[in-house]
């Protein structure tokens, strides 16, 4: 595993996974602690790519739909743990994808634990972004991916981030978002997500918020798509 240096041209890791691409997508994973700057980076990257080149396919779509079951149940519900996402289906999306194939466009409502299914599909694209924090933990997606990314970013910056935000939607929330901090978010980081960066090619520092990091990523997604192009 390799950190982003401070230099103009791409790491060599990233280069050299993206020239071994299979298929029409490149397929980028980036993982990384639950408000450690995977969204912000994942949105920058597909800013600079540009919409015709970049789609974004988030980890949390792909929830499994528990709107049946009770209240109470709901809200025990881990979505920290791997048991709560259908990467059987984002699998076969994914390998859809990358064969040029459109595929189901779903979100996720969290308050109704509903998967929902949009009437339009998610068209292939040049690049796709698949970004969530359990994404590098989880064999059968991590084996698909051309590039392997990992958000990193301290502990107590990731936890006051969460706090700010749940706070903001719910100001009377602080006893909540401690507990499910402390019984959930806590321990599947450090039984599933921390240990996922052993997989990384790449490990990012503070996320959305390196422009460095994000330059490189970028310049070696657009030579390996030039690479592509002139070997096909």
């Amino acid at each position: 595993m390799k950190g982003f240096p401070c230099a103009n041209e791409p790491p060599h890791a990233i280069g050299s996974a993206m020239n071994a691409a299979r298929g029409t997508s490149l397929l980028v994973g980036i993982a990384g602690g639950a408000s450690a700057g995977k969204t912000t980076f994942v949105k920058r990257i597909a800013k600079e790519l540009g919409d015709d080149q970049a789609l974004i396919l988030p980890e949390e779509s792909y929830y499994y739909d528990r709107s049946g079951l009770p209240e109470e149940e709901r809200r025990a519900i881990n979505f920290d743990h791997p048991d709560s996402i259908d990467f059987d289906r984002m699998a076969l999306h994914l390998e859809a994808l990358r064969s040029g194939k459109p595929v189901p466009h779903y979100s996720y409502s969290r308050d109704e634990c509903r998967r929902i299914e949009s009437p339009d599909r998610l068209e292939p694209k040049r690049v796709v972004l698949v970004a969530g924090i359990l994404v590098l933990a989880t064999e059968s997606i991590r084996e698909l991916l051309d590039v392997k990314i990992y958000i990193d970013a301290d502990s107590d910056l990731r936890f006051l981030r969460r706090m700010k935000t749940k706070l903001a939607s719910d100001p009377g929330s602080f006893e909540v978002i401690c507990e499910d901090y402390m019984t959930k978010v806590k321990p599947m980081h450090l039984r599933y997500v921390s240990a996922s960066k052993k997989h990384a090619d790449v490990i990012v520092p503070q996320g959305g918020h390196n422009p460095a990091a994000i330059r490189m990523v970028k310049s070696a997604i657009l030579s390996a798509l030039a690479s592509n192009d002139e070997s096909d």
